[in-house]
């Protein structure tokens, strides 16, 4: 997201203003399988960034896996909660100000960078690639479907699977090595589909 868009700062003050709800649906979502197949392709006591840390959930569950975790938010709201949660510092920051380079043997987006449209996704993810060591591995998500715009309150960029690989193949050289759908863990939203990948730094 760049500063001054009103998609960005709508998004932003989504989060800002319902930080609360957001976090109490979000904790209480079982992501242990997604977690697991992420954890399985690091070594031991790799450095993961949490890229859109939101509530904390999973810098928490990394951090207690034995790794070590940088991890980053736009809402300021979101970073206090997810400090006070995980007992480690949140740097607020937006998605396009990364500037890492060879740093990270893991870079986890659940659910955050689906909030760019696709001109600044490409920049954000083309950043990640530059911030994952050789071998590194990045996880995403995004909402299943052709969506882009405002919902309810928040910028999305949704993809299915041919749109996503089209994309990804226009963006980076980053070689995709799993994609799979789910369902929306939260219990009141069953009905909702995500697509994930895990794709590698070459």
């Amino acid at each position: 997201m760049k500063k001054g868009t009103s998609y960005h700062t709508d998004t932003l003050a989504f989060y800002d203003e319902n930080a609360g709800e957001f976090i109490a649906g979000t904790l209480a979502a079982d992501m242990t399988d997604t977690q697991r197949r992420f954890m399985a392709c690091l070594p031991p006591c790799a450095r993961i960034l949490d890229f859109g840390c939101g509530s904390g959930r999973d810098t928490k569950v990394f951090l207690g896996a034995g790794f070590r975790v940088d991890a980053i938010d736009g809402s300021a709201e979101m970073c206090a909660a997810a400090a006070a949660y995980t007992g480690v510092p949140i740097q607020q920051m937006l998605f396009s100000d990364l500037n890492a380079s060879n740093q990270y043997d893991g870079i986890w987006a659940c659910a955050s960078i689906l909030h760019l449209p696709k001109n600044e996704l490409a920049e954000v993810i083309q950043k990640t690639e530059k911030a994952l060591k050789v071998g590194g591995v990045l996880y995403a998500s995004f909402k299943y479907g052709t969506y882009e715009g405002m919902r309810n309150g928040r910028y999305f960029t949704d993809f299915t699977e041919e749109k996503l690989k089209g994309f990804w193949e226009e963006t980076t050289n980053m070689q995709f090595f799993d994609m799979w759908i789910t369902r929306d863990v939260r219990s009141d939203r069953k009905e909702r589909q995500w697509i994930n990948l895990l794709a590698r730094r070459v």
